[in-house]
């Protein structure tokens, strides 16, 4: 009888252990989905409500927030959870991994509703300062509100300095944001669930080590729709 018991109990925990997994792949498709659908939006705005191509094109990464709440919990502070996909050295889009943002000032503009934030992270040494498991925008990585307008043309400082430019969008209206105090942490469960092992944010969007599955791909897929090569850094 304690046999069946216990052999029940194992069962029961496998079953229990599977559907977390599944539930867990389940959000975190929606929310590579969310974050495709609120890029996709955000590049077919009005040409002067967008984000400038030139930047897109000569970007290093790519990082998607959609639907940041304000938070209960935190004073003054918002939440959401977004992903991070980096090129390759050939230029392609690579895996994305997941991460959540957190605190700081979001700026007047979006008030108490829902913004999605966008960040291009513009040189390599932007996304190494990402990759520090925890970080501060605007003290362990340097970031700026970013220019708008899809033909805009970035000035030689934009170029040259930015490690990070950030943007809001919130009820249609598209801006440069100042975004500092915000903290961005790689989300580990996501990317266990998603990966099916534990792969560091490095080893995911850096190092190469991870296939994107297919319940992710709509990420990469709209990055490459809208940028699919990688402009050169000289003019």
């Amino acid at each position: 009888m304690n046999r069946l018991r216990l052999t029940g109990l194992a069962l029961a925990i496998v079953l229990a252990t599977g559907t977390f997994t599944l539930a867990g792949e389940k959000e975190e498709k929606e929310r590579a989905s969310h974050a495709a659908n609120a890029l996709r939006e955000i590049m077919n705005a009005p040409e002067a409500q967008a984000v400038p191509q030139e930047l897109l094109d000569r970007c290093e990464c790519v990082a998607v927030f959609p639907g940041v709440k304000k938070g209960g919990f935190i004073v003054g502070g918002q939440y959401g959870k977004g992903l991070i996909s980096c090129r390759r050295a050939n230029g392609n889009w690579g895996s994305p991994a997941f991460f959540t943002i957190g605190g700081g000032s979001f700026g007047l503009q979006i008030g108490g509703q829902e913004v999605d934030l966008v960040l291009l992270i513009m040189n390599p040494e932007g996304a190494e300062s990402l990759l520090k498991g925890k970080v501060e925008l605007g003290a362990g990585a340097s970031v700026s509100a970013g220019p708008v307008g899809r033909n805009t043309a970035a000035s030689t400082d934009v170029l040259m300095k930015a490690q990070i430019l950030s943007y809001s969008r919130s009820r249609g209206l598209f801006a440069g944001l100042e975004l500092k105090g915000a903290v961005i942490t790689e989300d580990k469960g996501a990317n266990k669930d998603v990966y099916g092992q534990e792969y560091s944010a490095r080893e995911i969007i850096l190092e190469g080590k991870a296939r994107t599955p297919a319940s992710i791909k709509v990420y990469t897929q709209t990055l490459t729709k809208y940028s699919p090569r990688r402009m050169s850094k000289k003019k």
